[in-house]
């Protein structure tokens, strides 16, 4: 069976949890990380040196990193639906993953930290406006990027659209000016309309 380690509060963790649910995968799910430790332990360093979360054991298959074990399921279980099959178009997907992680993720860091996980005295204002300006400047590219499409790769839901609904919803969440992205806003709506993204990334930011 499918184990996986992490938190319901880590966005890293959502992405996972998100598409094993799209995937209706059962699972052994052992929350850690954080308050709920774990992840310093000899066993879990063993699997993921890194002491981070998510990780997963697939029947002897050992994976960290959130965007990976995200391409490693849908590649197994959802071929030519969420993976693309075509070689271009999961070259596509996989740059807009990888996106979230080089161009949104810097950005959106410090507006969480500083907003949701710092005291209202200790907070760093100008790192908190900097890196919501940065996200707007990033979601500019793709909310022109979505305009005309449902989703990011077209007409149905994919890998690329995993990482960056999952930062879309924490955006939104966050008491920032959003901008004004009419294509981007109508993605997400989308994607609130799926169960698994409420059940799994829809949740109280702490």
């Amino acid at each position: 069976m499918l184990k996986v380690w992490g938190r319901p509060n880590s966005i890293n963790v959502q992405k996972v949890m998100w598409v094993i649910a799209e995937l209706d995968l059962e699972i052994q799910h052992e929350v850690a990380g954080l308050e709920h430790g774990k992840v310093n332990e000899p066993w879990y360093k063993a699997m993921n040196p890194n002491s981070r979360v998510p990780t997963i054991d697939d029947d002897g298959v050992v994976l960290w990193e959130s965007n990976v074990i995200v391409r490693y399921l849908t590649a197994k279980h959802a071929p030519g639906t969420l993976m693309p099959m075509d070689v271009a178009d999961r070259a596509r997907a996989e740059m807009w993953m990888d996106w979230q992680q080089t161009t949104i993720h810097p950005g959106i860091t410090p507006v969480f930290w500083g907003l949701i996980r710092t005291p209202e005295a200790d907070r760093d204002k100008a790192a908190i406006d900097a890196g919501a300006s940065a996200v707007r400047d990033g979601l500019a590219i793709l909310d022109a990027h979505l305009a005309g499409r449902a989703y990011i790769m077209g007409d149905q839901l994919t890998v690329a659209d995993v990482p960056l609904g999952c930062v879309t919803y924490r955006w939104y969440a966050l008491p920032v000016e959003h901008g004004h992205f009419p294509s981007l806003r109508a993605w997400y709506e989308r994607l609130t309309e799926r169960a698994a993204f409420r059940k799994h990334v829809m949740l109280p930011l702490t």
